[in-house]
């Protein structure tokens, strides 16, 4: 029962994550489930869904729909929706509904481009993994089936893979795009700070946050990047993808931590702590704080080992973050509030600076 919670909410399903990536991308996103999982994503998962227009669909099953498979009824419904709306392809998104019986979403791939004449993708999800698994299939779905052609490439034009409201809890490609800018100004990339401030008027950097503020071409261009830049576990396979088709190098960052986030852990920088976020946006924390050895970094969700250190890890439960707090006895947490529900279990007493995690508590970040 390592996923039973009893004092935290639910964290964001596979579906969700899979959903966020091609919002913005001009296609029509099929949720193939009853309507419950739909409401999930568009109400609680997707913030965009409030102030911008994408074409998300319920596919409405009913119980013989879902126990026949009856998928020549999907596809009239899909057909009906893109004479309607147009659409530059089609994605259709499992829920837990599906995984169960089955259901060939490649034959639904085939069934849609044939019959609709676009670009289909099935997507595996089955509601029983966080968004994180969602996400990476999503990503690497999506520049296997448009990032095909080499196209030349642009000096400075740097892709950023894994980047969406769920990972960042920024809702705005543009605030992204100012943060990125920011941050990377300053320093947030210890290795090519110097390089940058030196070199930033001479050879200017353009960087495409994929499906944050950008387009279906911008996929289809990817392999004109100089470099990618990988902000979350979940890009990292689209980005080996790219690696591997197009050459294109890539390294591993996060360069969107909060102003306000980095300001407070400084002040505490002394002290052991636990940073549980995102791998990523974790590690970066740490990075940018003073003796990096008295901090460890969690996440709930994927952990790759090779990008953490000794004392670094996955949490797979209330039940494991009970143990480690009991075994580590920490004097500053650094993490999303919503944990402090679990945390008045423990005997933890020292300090704890909010950190907003999407995936774990719906809250965004405040522009900056």
């Amino acid at each position: 029962m390592k996923k039973l919670l009893n004092y935290l909410s639910p964290f964001a399903p596979d579906q969700s994550g899979a959903c966020g990536v091609f919002y913005e991308l001009g296609g029509l996103t099929v949720i193939c489930d009853a309507g419950g999982c739909a409401g999930n994503i568009c109400g609680f998962d997707e913030p965009r869904w409030f102030t911008e227009k994408s074409a998300v669909f319920s596919a409405g099953l009913r119980d013989m729909d879902a126990i026949m498979g009856r998928d020549d009824k999907l596809i009239e419904k899909l057909k009906k929706a893109h004479s309607q709306l147009g659409g530059d392809f089609a994605v259709i998104i499992s829920t837990p509904v599906p995984a169960v019986i089955g259901t060939d979403l490649k034959a639904l791939e085939k069934m849609c481009e044939n019959r609709i004449g676009i670009p289909a993708i099935g997507l595996n999800a089955s509601g029983t993994h966080y968004y994180d698994k969602g996400e990476e299939e999503a990503w690497f779905l999506l520049f296997r089936h448009f990032a095909t052609d080499k196209k030349e490439t642009v000096p400075g034009r740097i892709g950023i893979i894994g980047a969406t409201p769920i990972e960042t809890g920024y809702s705005n490609g543009e605030d992204l795009m100012a943060l990125l800018k920011k941050n990377s100004e300053s320093g947030i990339f210890p290795e090519e700070s110097a390089k940058i401030r030196k070199d930033s008027a001479e050879n200017p950097k353009e960087y495409v946050i994929y499906s944050m503020g950008t387009t279906l071409e911008d996929v289809k261009n990817a392999s004109s990047c100089e470099k990618n830049y990988v902000v979350s576990v979940a890009g990292l396979k689209a980005a080996e993808y790219l690696k591997e088709t197009f050459g294109i190098p890539y390294r591993v960052c996060y360069p969107f931590l909060p102003t306000n986030i980095v300001r407070s852990a400084l002040q505490v920088s002394e002290k052991k702590t636990l940073i549980l976020h995102s791998q990523f946006a974790a590690n970066a924390l740490r990075d940018v704080m003073k003796n990096p050895e008295n901090i460890s970094c969690h996440t709930w969700f994927s952990f790759q080992p090779e990008y953490g250190k000794e004392n670094d890890g996955t949490i797979s439960g209330e039940d494991a973050f009970l143990e480690l707090m009991e075994r580590e006895k920490y004097e500053v947490i650094i993490a999303d509030e919503d944990i402090k529900r679990l945390l008045a279990t423990t005997s933890f007493k020292g300090e704890f600076i909010d950190y907003p995690e999407f995936a774990v508590s719906g809250r965004l970040h405040e522009a900056e």
